[in-house]
């Protein structure tokens, strides 16, 4: 399988910001099939809470066209969200892309618009600092 060409920054800003990559990739099963999410991750939070989980799929959009590489992950996270429902509960699913992604095609009305009122969860990576910028949840 492939990683995303941001993979490692994703990861490491991911480790940077406390968190413990538990899987690299995550397996998702249901019945015969097998589907692979980038990272799972896991962070300490308040002892009352346990631990905080987290599934990311990770994306450059570095295709043609920023609307139809984000047709096809927003088709990819709806997939291995409703999957995750089922098989594993207890993981927030977060997409994550860089910065300049975010800024340049993201801020788009129509993917505004859609991410808006989709309540797709990001996290936003500098690529060159390797640091998570922004948190949307």
């Amino acid at each position: 399988m492939a990683k995303d060409i941001i993979h490692n920054a994703v990861r490491n800003a991911l480790i940077k910001d406390g968190w413990t990559i538990t899987h690299d990739p995550y397996t998702i099963e249901y019945k015969d099939e097998f589907l692979y999410a980038d990272l799972a991750a896991e962070h300490p939070i308040a002892a009352e809470r346990g631990q905080l989980k987290i599934i990311v799929e990770v994306k450059s959009f570095v295709g043609h066209s920023v609307m139809q590489d984000f047709k096809l992950a927003l088709g990819q996270y709806h997939i291995y969200l409703s999957l995750l429902k089922i098989t594993a509960p207890e993981y927030k699913l977060y997409m994550a892309i860089s910065d300049v992604v975010y800024s340049a095609g993201f801020q788009r009305p129509t993917i505004q618009l859609i991410v808006q009122q989709d309540i797709l969860p990001m996290i936003i990576i500098n690529l060159e600092s390797e640091e998570i910028v922004r948190w949307i949840n």
